[in-house]
């Protein structure tokens, strides 16, 4: 391993300064993965890395799991390990929180760089496989960092305290998000719970009342003949009794009585109402007699119908007779 960059007045770097500081250089490379380390710098940290995480990837290869490409992202912010086809960022290690990279001069595939974690503020080294690109890329990440560093020089430190402000914000409001979002679960969580304990059980010493039965319309049947509560009145005076009906009045699947407006009493509706009642109760005499009398005459036709067929068969029985006598 060897380090990978240093910051030298006369140092020659591959791009031009315009291209890390306003927009990026894309790298493609394969991802072999990260992994926990206990120091933030060394040659062997780095190297028992590696190691160890080339050991897992030829695992999952004899399994027939194959090494996911990615693509880099580097500026003067950092590195992004993005998707190549969704351009999803996997990993946003920050340029100030990146405390070494190298490439392997043994194996000049590899190259890694070592990045705090913001959430769990644990080092983890990070390991490349790229068969071209693989010094480029560990320039590049050094002529990003002696970029920074110029800028944050000639800012006095105010550009660099600023980013970390806003990543600091970031994250806070990341948490608040998910914080709300678990408060507003839990808090659908409890009406759910309360309203199954309203439905199937009460509070000691309370009394639930039923809801009434309802039919196959899941409408409360009407009972005209409910017991009605003797409520006194504002004047402390008793409500008259309300007369009874007769219990033997037929009633419909809805348990109401069948309403006929033909059977009410005249007092029940007003006079133009009452008049087209009436009208209508004539009609319904006058298509009721008719019915009978068409009922009549169909029942007289087809008796003498069958009259008639049972004298023209007599008469065929009485020639078939006269012909065989013949």
């Amino acid at each position: 391993m060897n380090r990978a960059f240093s910051r030298k007045k006369d140092k020659t770097w591959m791009h031009a300064p315009e291209a890390l500081s306003k927009h990026y250089i894309p790298y493609n490379a394969k991802f072999l993965g990260s992994t926990e380390v206990e120091q933030p710098k060394g040659t062997e940290v780095v190297r028992d890395a590696v190691r160890k995480l080339k050991f897992a990837r030829h695992i999952k290869k004899s399994e027939g799991q194959k090494t996911p490409k990615v693509e880099l992202q580097i500026s003067i912010y950092g590195v992004k390990i993005l998707d190549p086809k969704t351009k999803e960022v996997q990993h946003n290690c920050q340029l100030h929180r990146i405390s070494f990279c190298a490439d392997d001069k043994t194996d000049k595939r590899i190259f890694t760089f070592i990045c705090k974690d913001s959430e769990s503020n644990k080092h983890l080294c990070y390991v490349f496989d790229s068969e071209k690109c693989a010094e480029e890329i560990t320039l590049t990440i050094g002529q990003a960092f002696d970029l920074a560093y110029r800028k944050f020089l000639e800012s006095g430190g105010k550009d660099v305290e600023t980013r970390k402000q806003i990543a600091g914000l970031q994250k806070r409001i990341q948490e608040l998000e998910t914080e709300n979002t678990e408060l507003k679960n839990k808090v659908q969580d409890l009406e759910n719970q309360l309203r199954i304990t309203q439905v199937h059980a009460s509070p000691a010493g309370s009394v639930t009342p039923k809801s009434p039965s309802t039919d196959i319309f899941d409408m409360v049947p009407f009972s005209p003949i409910s017991p009605q509560s003797s409520t006194p009145t504002r004047n402390g005076t008793q409500p008259p009794p309300v007369p009874s009906r007769s219990t033997e009045i037929k009633r419909d699947l809805f348990g109401a009585e069948p309403f006929d407006p033909f059977s009410c009493g005249a007092g029940d509706f007003p006079p133009d109402i009452q008049s087209r009642l009436d009208e209508m109760q004539r009609h319904r005499w006058l298509v009721y007699h008719i019915l009978i009398m068409v009922f009549k005459a169909f029942t007289i036709e087809m008796c003498m119908c069958s009259c008639l067929v049972s004298i023209f068969m007599n008469m065929y029985v009485h020639m078939q007779k006269l012909s065989c006598n013949f």
